[in-house]
């Protein structure tokens, strides 16, 4: 039997520029999973800290009165991507990719993410 958390995040390395991935869940700021990262780079801080950015964006969205959920949220640095998004069967589950911005195409990094969503059966 294959594993959900694995594929997806098989999927999210295989991305031009990848740094690091990992499954986070908001309620808890725990990571399920992760690949990559570095001494310069922490993956569980990222996710914990990136916890922190699901809920804020979800208390605007619910002050604002906006309807529907969070697709992804892109945060974008001098020398990074990095996404957000939140899965729509699970919203307190989030998958999380950096990738070197010199190196990775957005719209690539986009459209692995949402496999990856869709490949994740919880």
């Amino acid at each position: 039997m294959s594993n959900p958390v694995n594929n997806a995040l098989e999927q999210l390395a295989s991305v031009d520029g990848f740094i690091a991935g990992a499954i986070g869940n908001s309620a808890s700021g725990m990571v399920m999973g992760s690949r990559g990262g570095s001494d310069k780079f922490n993956v569980e801080v990222a996710v914990a800290a990136n916890t922190e950015v699901v809920k804020a964006k979800n208390r605007a969205m619910k002050a604002l009165k906006l309807n529907g959920g969070i697709e992804d949220i892109l945060i974008t640095l001098t020398e990074q991507y990095h996404l957000i998004r939140p899965l729509k069967s699970h919203p307190e589950i989030f998958l999380y990719l950096a990738v070197d911005r010199s190196r990775a195409n957005l719209a690539m990094a986009r459209f692995t993410l949402s496999e990856a969503e869709s490949a994740m059966k919880l």
